[in-house]
């Protein structure tokens, strides 16, 4: 595992984020000096901000954390997966969770896969 000091924050970013991405974060130093960057502080017990007034909160950094949150419960109904099929329960709760709503359509690609074009 790799430390989280700036050379490897940065080197990390450079691979994850594509060019001209904002990043939201938490006021880690480690961070800083990315181009277009947002942060929350932590130390003043401020989760998330709303800059522009318009109800919504734009700069928070929790989208991984909920993404882990919502995965460790969607797993937690299969009482432990073994490694070899990890992969596959991800591609469920992927699919799942970016879909929004759970239709028909979902349920078909979730049983049958993806259909080909003829």
């Amino acid at each position: 595992m790799q430390s989280t000091d700036k050379a490897n924050t940065q080197a990390m970013l450079e691979t994850l984020l594509p060019p001209g991405a904002t990043l939201y974060s938490d006021e880690l130093s480690a961070y800083e000096g990315w181009p277009s960057h947002f942060t929350v502080c932590h130390s003043k017990d401020e989760w998330a901000r709303d800059d522009d007034g318009d109800g919504i909160r734009e700069v928070h950094c929790n989208t991984c954390e909920g993404a882990h949150t919502g995965l460790r419960t969607f797993l937690r109904i299969f009482r432990g997966v073994h490694k070899a099929y990890l992969a596959c329960y991800l591609a469920v709760y992927e699919a799942i969770r970016n879909a929004k709503r759970i239709t028909p359509e979902i349920v078909r690609r979730l049983c049958f896969g993806k259909r080909l074009a003829h």
